[in-house]
């Protein structure tokens, strides 16, 4: 069975979308609505936010599991969109090179605050049976499955932070 390489949701909350930008472009403040992530450290950090190119080191936690990611600014317009690419992994720092993941934000002005749009694509280059066994081991589940649930409960903890309009 081909594997689904992308899911999204959204969600509309009561802030403007440059302020929503900078909250979500800001890797040190996702762990406020991830359920995975605990924190970042942006590596080379400019007055003004993220750029294309920004990296930072990414922690995590899985139940019991503990990894960090290096991840590189794909998109940063601000009001507008913010992605990054996972492309680093590792146990206790980010060691092992392999294309995993694009994440991204896309902001769009309503009436009232801003309809926010998570986006998680799945870019790892192997077949479908092996993504297929690594994601019953890692997740229980397939990945996609697994990530609508994460990006439901971020943007959810989202909105209960910034209100619905």
């Amino acid at each position: 069975m081909k594997r689904t390489l992308t899911v999204s949701d959204h969600v509309d909350v009561a802030a403007e979308p440059d302020a929503v930008y900078a909250l979500l472009s800001d890797p040190t403040q996702v762990h406020r609505w991830s359920p995975e992530n605990t924190g970042a450290v942006v590596e080379n950090p400019r007055r003004g936010g993220a750029y294309e190119g920004m990296t930072f080191v990414g922690r995590n936690k899985r139940g019991r599991a503990t990894w960090s990611t290096r991840c590189v600014v794909t998109a940063a317009e601000p009001g507008r969109r913010f992605a990054f690419r996972v492309d680093v992994i590792g146990p206790g720092k980010p060691v092992v090179k392999a294309r995993n993941a694009t994440w991204e934000y896309r902001m769009e002005p309503i009436a009232g605050g801003t309809r926010v749009t998570e986006i998680w694509t799945d870019d790892r280059p192997w077949p479908d049976a092996v993504a297929a066994v690594f994601d019953k081991v890692a997740a229980g589940r397939p990945f996609a499955d697994f990530q609508r649930r994460n990006i439901a409960t971020t943007l959810k903890n989202l909105q209960e932070d910034l209100g619905a309009p």
